[in-house]
């Protein structure tokens, strides 16, 4: 087990790091709340002390033009931009593409609208309007039917698309490629930009099999974090045409998000993209060994086939507790999820949860289940 996260489980008894709070990932030993937990390596904490440094707001910070390059090289765009968050990437994304104004095509659950939906109203200007989606992903007709290539009298044109792939909230989830091609053909076609929301756009690399370049070869710009599954301690990058992350580095800067010595942080970053993408396919085997698991408990708490990154959505409705009771119940064997919705529980994997974690949520599981139906343990 990663020796940051010490916690296992057997069948009677569970054994637990005595002091998980000092290394800053709370105070249960296996927490499933979200890859954004993950501490730096040390490889990255070396790299963070030993970084080139500039002003990057004058003759630029080395390691952050590092950086960039580099997420520009993997993602096959001209240019890149370190941002401190994928929220501050989507905005200045929708500014740097839409001069503020008009619409942005979006699903109802995207991050961008449960999460960020302000910064697109208030700041970027942009009037959201709702395409119909299926697991996160948008039905292609009717999208392509909600396209405004110019403005009415009545109407705003279309200024933006967005897309986001995995889905955070439909469990994540990868929009197929051929989806994505067609998609762009649509955009193309009616002269609207293409943004891709790719918070985990290396999942979804990992999921496909392909290099990130191949998804965002159908977009005109994308944003992804290297604070999640990648383990830097923060930051987002947003790749694009060199034009395009030109007016980006502006509304960023207008923004209040400018930096100076970036290259303490951009450092880390670099390692996560050099050394963390691979591994990833460890945290999504850990995700089917949980929702196997929990299918073998009881299928209607998990259909593995709908599993496809390192999201695991547990729907609880089957059994008698409520979500909060399950949290709570999860909690008393050291084990950390949350609540999503009404009836579902969320697990996120990451780097600190390995085999035997995966097998110990499991094990949790069962265990409330049996004490629920009264079976001593």
């Amino acid at each position: 087990m990663d020796k940051q996260m010490t916690g296992t489980i057997d069948e009677g008894a569970f054994r637990s790091n005595p002091s998980p709070s000092a290394i800053g990932v709370g105070t249960l030993k296996i927490d499933l709340r979200s890859d954004t937990i993950t501490l730096p390596t040390p490889k990255m904490l070396e790299a963070m002390t030993q970084a080139p440094l500039g002003d990057d707001m004058r003759e630029r910070d080395p390691t952050v033009v590092e950086l960039e390059a580099l997420a520009a090289r993997m993602t096959g765009t001209e240019a890149g931009l370190f941002v401190t968050s994928g929220t501050m990437g989507n905005l200045v994304s929708m500014l740097a593409h839409t001069g503020r104004g008009g619409e942005i095509l979006v699903d109802p659950d995207a991050h961008l609208m449960r999460s960020e939906v302000s910064g697109a109203v208030h700041v970027a200007g942009l009037a959201p309007r709702l395409y119909p989606a299926r697991r996160g992903f948008p039905v292609l007709d009717a999208l392509n039917s909600l396209l405004r290539p110019r403005a009415t009298g009545s109407s705003f044109k279309t200024a933006l698309v967005c897309i986001e792939t995995t889905h955070n909230n439909a469990g994540g989830t990868v929009m197929p490629l051929s989806d994505m091609a067609e998609l762009r053909a649509m955009t193309r076609d009616a002269s609207v930009p293409l943004h891709i929301d790719g918070a985990r756009l290396f999942n979804a690399a990992v999921s496909l099999g392909v290099p990130a370049s191949e998804i965002v070869q159908h977009a005109d710009s994308v944003t992804f974090c290297i604070s999640k599954g990648l383990s830097a301690p923060f930051g987002s990058m947003v790749c694009g045409s060199a034009e395009f992350v030109a007016r980006a580095r502006l509304c960023r800067r207008m923004i209040g998000g400018a930096m100076r010595q970036g290259g303490v942080v951009a450092a880390a970053g670099i390692v996560a993209l050099t050394s963390m993408v691979e591994r990833l396919v460890d945290d999504h085997r850990r995700a089917q060994i949980i929702a196997c698991g929990l299918h073998a408990l009881d299928p209607r708490l998990v259909d593995p086939a709908e599993v496809e990154t390192n999201i695991v959505m547990a729907d609880v409705a089957c059994t008698s507790l409520t979500v909060h009771e399950w949290i709570a119940r999860l909690a008393a064997f050291e084990i950390d999820v949350r609540s999503y919705g009404k009836t579902r529980l969320r697990m996120v994997t990451h780097r600190h949860i390995d085999d035997e974690a995966a097998h110990a949520v499991v094990a949790g599981f069962r265990r409330v289940l049996e004490r629920e139906a009264g079976i001593p343990s």
